[in-house]
């Protein structure tokens, strides 16, 4: 947070930050772990470089968009006790793509990402 912050002091702008949760707790992706993210929230509101809108996550990779339920649900609940507890608001919660949008949505969902909605699967590897 204290590096995002140096850089938007020298260009004189607040940044405008999500912190991601790994609330799938798979290894592959990136992120925090939920009992982190607190702590991580404190650091960044400490920083007047940068404006803490909310959290962000990825669900699990699954078949199934009700696979990803339980970890949209842990990130809104993470938000919510973070805006209590911080006395913030955090208009913002970034989970769901394209395959499980519309758990994301009925979940909570202020963002979501739809690219292979958009652009169509990315090829093998």
């Amino acid at each position: 947070a204290a590096a995002v912050a140096r850089r938007a002091g020298v260009i004189h702008k607040q940044q405008r930050v999500l912190i991601q949760v790994n609330c799938s707790g798979e290894p592959q992706k990136s992120g925090c772990r939920p009992g982190e993210a607190m702590a991580l929230a404190q650091q960044i509101i400490a920083q007047p470089e940068l404006a803490l809108e909310g959290l962000m996550t990825i669900g699990p990779l699954d078949e199934s968009p009700e696979a990803a339920r339980p970890a949209f649900q842990q990130c809104r609940a993470l938000r919510d006790e973070m805006a209590r507890s911080l006395n913030v608001s955090l208009p913002n919660l970034s989970m769901g793509m394209t395959g499980d949008l519309e758990v994301a949505i009925e979940e909570g969902a202020t963002l979501i990402r739809l690219g292979s909605a958009l652009f169509g699967h990315r090829p093998e590897r």
